[in-house]
């Protein structure tokens, strides 16, 4: 115990605190604390988080170990701990894979560099019409209790799920959504991607959520629904087959059982984020091009 301490003692007297304070010292201290923090959520989320206690747990023990001097113990530890590191990183890679999807769905990259073209302005966007032509079918095939599942596009690009399906490249329509979904219909089975105004294709497959979160009496079209949502900005109409509720998840959730006037109020929320970020990125053109020619 009194080598521990003195071992502590002389480690803690390393320390020292700078002479001054810069302003890149304050940058990189809310860096750190911001990418912290995001593991922490993304820890607390995920099977990771019974990982994360369960590492604790044997650094209490092999602190304790250290302590009284347990030299097999600590022997152990020091020539495991390399193929320990390993296992976890093969064991959780789905997690870590997630982890980091979700870090390009933040959208940091686009906010500090506003002027990334590698999407054109008229991909993501959807018109009035089609929003209504969406509301109309949902509705009318939960009237029949005909399950449909509806995946609009946005900023991230769905065309490793448009594979899987049937290509169509046909206007947004609530009678043709509700012949696509019609039972023992070739294309009923899958999801609908929509980009913009067009049906790009059917019979989509789509990745399923392993949230355990979820309600269980949620088949799975509402897990497909979500797992979308996981891996992607989408926003997903789900119409339930057994009791024809309208349902609608973005972002790894989902809300269940909407109203007509729901369902409209949040696809108009859409439009209206697409359409600012259209007009900030309009700015920034006008902008880079004002610079060109005041320094022509």
């Amino acid at each position: 115990m009194g080598s521990f301490l003195k071992n502590l003692q002389d480690y803690l007297g390393q320390w020292t605190l700078p002479n001054s304070i810069q302003w890149n010292d304050i940058v990189e201290i809310l860096l750190i604390a911001f990418f912290v923090y995001q593991f922490m959520l993304w820890i607390r989320n995920t099977r990771a988080y019974s990982l994360l206690k369960g590492i604790l747990t044997v650094l209490v023990f092999v602190l304790i170990a250290y302590i009284f001097e347990m030299n097999t113990i600590l022997w152990l530890v020091t020539n495991m701990g390399g193929y320990a590191i390993t296992a976890i990183l093969v064991i959780f890679q789905p997690e870590l894979r997630k982890a980091l999807e979700e870090l390009g769905h933040k959208k940091i990259v686009s906010n500090l560099i506003p002027f990334d073209t590698s999407k054109k302005e008229t991909e993501g966007r959807f018109s009035d019409r089609t929003a209504n032509e969406i509301v109309r079918a949902s509705f009318e095939m939960g009237a029949v209790k005909t399950g449909a599942l509806i995946v609009i596009e946005e900023e991230t690009v769905l065309n490793e799920y448009i594979r899987t399906g049937i290509a169509l490249d046909s206007l947004v329509s609530s009678q043709l959504l509700i012949n696509i979904f019609e039972h023992n219909t070739p294309l009923h089975d899958g999801a609908v991607i929509i980009r913009g105004d067009r049906i790009v294709a059917a019979t989509c497959y789509l990745p399923l959520s392993d949230n355990l979160d979820l309600n269980k009496n949620l088949g799975t079209r509402h897990r497909a629904g979500v797992g979308i949502s996981e891996v992607s900005d989408a926003l997903t109409v789900i119409v339930s087959e057994e009791t024809g509720r309208v349902s609608v998840t973005k972002n790894g959730e989902i809300h269940v059982g909407l109203n007509k006037e729901e369902l409209r109020q949040i696809l108009e929320q859409e439009q209206n984020k697409a359409k600012q970020e259209n007009v900030k990125h309009r700015l920034w053109k006008g902008l880079v091009k004002n610079e060109k020619k005041s320094d022509e």
